[in-house]
């Protein structure tokens, strides 16, 4: 009966070494830009109450490596909130781009005050 059975395949191991040498960031933004061979991941730290910031590391990957990545984290962070509970974003607006660069008006920097208001310019 074993004979008409494809025989599976052995799944490799692969051992991914860690330089000793190698230095972590800190990042609480990422710039993300692509063109259809790439995606390019900006990693960036912008300090409180400061209109200046730093890239700290850049990662360049196929599609195919990213499209995977979003399915990584999609499943790690269902993860993490099944363990810790909901990650709430403090201040959810319906552009994302929005809830990174948006102060709050309670002192933060950048904020004119009048969030959501219809100003009249497109």
């Amino acid at each position: 009966m074993s004979e008409n059975q494809p025989e599976q395949p052995k799944q490799a191991r692969i051992n991914i070494d860690l330089p000793k040498d190698l230095r972590p960031v800190y990042a609480n933004i990422t710039f993300i830009n692509y063109s259809p061979a790439e995606v390019v991941l900006d990693f960036a730290q912008i300090l409180p109450r400061t209109a200046r910031g730093a890239i700290t590391a850049r990662v360049i990957m196929n599609p195919i490596h990213a499209k995977l990545l979003h399915a990584a984290l999609g499943q790690n962070l269902a993860n993490f909130e099944n363990q810790f509970g909901e990650i709430r974003l403090p201040h959810p607006r319906p552009n994302l781009a929005d809830n990174f660069f948006r102060f709050s008006a309670e002192g933060g920097e950048g904020d004119s005050g009048d969030e959501g208001k219809d100003d009249g310019r497109a």
